[in-house]
């Protein structure tokens, strides 16, 4: 089956759509010279070759391990965790004896203090990820995880890590040079919610198993004539990612500031936190945005669902369908009176009818809503979603007139923490910390 978009219930007719639209030949534009200029290369994947050549080369590394240990936050970590779910779900089934990927994406001493007293340190291999070299809460995982590789494997600590960055510059560069550390690049331009298809995912993935080539296939496929030289207004107009980019811009022009992305593919529900970083990082910028909002069905259905469908009228949704999903066991012949109507038939029936009745009734309820209709739930779909996704969210932003490659106000954060932490040269930052820190408090007891 095919890959389709349904925008029967999208509500196109009560949108501006006519300004975006008209704006195709200067998107066009634009996407010539950011693309020739290897400025977007999530999109033009200009690494794809040398990459799978160095993943090639660091198999015979990786098959001495049954673990990895992945420190990474952000981006450089819920593509791998959307990935893993997606096409290694055996390892949260029942009697799971295969390779196993756990993921360290937070300052979260119990997991951290479980890795250490419950992994064998000579059969796992740690991954950092972090282009910068320099995020605290990664970086300070690489540390403690350094130090144990050392206490258990002495002068060969280091044949038991790989660390993801960038190429020339930095902390991690700096220990790959010293150490002799085995390394993967982060390309340039290449901020991490954008990074799912570079090392940043692609590692854990080849570590697993999956099928890398048909992920890149898809990727491929779905970008080719947006990274074409020869792109027109016309062929972008007509391309689902540039439709996709007017609709979300008319609908935020409305009012509609929330985008659900609902899931009915089990498997890639945790394509919905990869989204909801995506989108809320890129998009949320100048007072500007809708506010991503992942749900899974049919789990919320019985409960955040209440809101979508009578709560404010300012949503908007992502509808994530699969036909060609397992039909799955057969419910009994025999079965009460009241649950009759299921006898017989395939459990994953179940699935199906939920998320059309969903649909039917967000759009009764006034949600405009585009089915991303899949036509498998394999890895080279995943591929073109991911892509589709990472296209329409950069000429969103585009024609919301907001740069959606930046992270201005996560960066405030970090400074903030690291102040905190007493690093230097971030005297503004700790005189602000010392002002917020010794204002006056309301504070009660509940």
């Amino acid at each position: 089956m095919t890959d389709t978009l349904d925008w029967t219930n999208s509500n196109m007719d009560d949108l501006d759509m006519a300004r975006f639209e008209a704006r195709a030949d200067a998107m066009a534009q634009r996407l010539r010279e950011e693309t020739s200029a290897d400025r977007l290369p999530f999109l033009t994947m200009p690494y794809e070759a040398e990459l799978k050549e160095q993943l090639a080369a660091l198999q015979p590394m990786l098959a001495r391990f049954d673990h990895m240990l992945l420190l990474g936050i952000g981006g450089s970590a819920l593509g791998a965790r959307a990935l893993q779910q997606a096409f290694y779900p055996q390892q949260g089934q029942p009697g799971h004896t295969g390779r196993s990927l756990w993921i360290a994406d937070n300052v979260d001493v119990y997991a951290l203090e479980a890795f250490l007293t419950q992994l064998p340190p000579e059969k796992t291999v740690v991954v950092t990820i972090s282009k910068s070299g320099g995020t605290i809460e990664t970086v300070g995982q690489y540390f403690i995880l350094k130090e144990w590789m050392q206490h258990h494997l002495g002068d060969a600590w280091h044949e038991n890590m790989v660390l993801v960055t960038d190429e020339e510059n930095g902390f991690l560069r700096g220990e790959v040079d010293a150490y002799d550390i085995k390394s993967l690049p982060v390309p340039d331009n290449l901020g991490g919610r954008y990074s799912v298809l570079s090392a940043v995912g692609l590692l854990p993935a080849v570590f697993l198993g999956m099928d890398i080539d048909s992920l890149l296939d898809g990727a491929r496929e779905m970008a080719a004539s947006l990274i074409s030289s020869e792109l027109t207004g016309q062929t972008l107009a007509g391309h689902s990612a540039f439709q996709l980019a007017v609709w979300n811009a008319a609908l935020m022009d409305r009012g509609f500031d929330e985008m659900i992305f609902f899931a009915y593919i089990p498997l890639w529900a945790g394509f919905g936190d990869w989204f909801a970083q995506l989108w809320a990082e890129s998009l949320g910028k100048e007072g500007k945005g809708s506010q991503p909002i992942p749900a899974i069905g049919v789990t919320d259905q019985h409960s955040v669902n209440q809101m979508f469908m009578d709560g404010r009228r300012n949503k908007a949704c992502l509808f994530l369908t699969c036909p060609t999903l397992p039909a799955g066991p057969k419910f009994p012949a025999a079965l009460p009176e009241q649950f009759s109507y299921v006898q017989g038939m395939d459990f994953g029936e179940l699935l199906r009818a939920e998320g059309l009745g969903t649909r039917m009734a967000l759009s009764a309820s006034g949600v405009p809503l585009v089915e991303l209709r899949m036509g498998s739930d394999g890895p080279r779909q995943a591929g073109k979603m991911i892509a589709l996704l990472g296209a329409v969210t950069l000429l969103t932003g585009w024609l919301m007139g907001i740069n959606p490659v930046n992270q201005p106000a996560v960066e405030l954060g970090k400074r903030l923490a690291k102040a905190r932490m007493d690093a230097d040269g971030l005297e503004r930052e700790k005189a602000d910390l010392n002002e917020f820190l010794s204002a006056e408090r309301d504070i009660r007891e509940f």
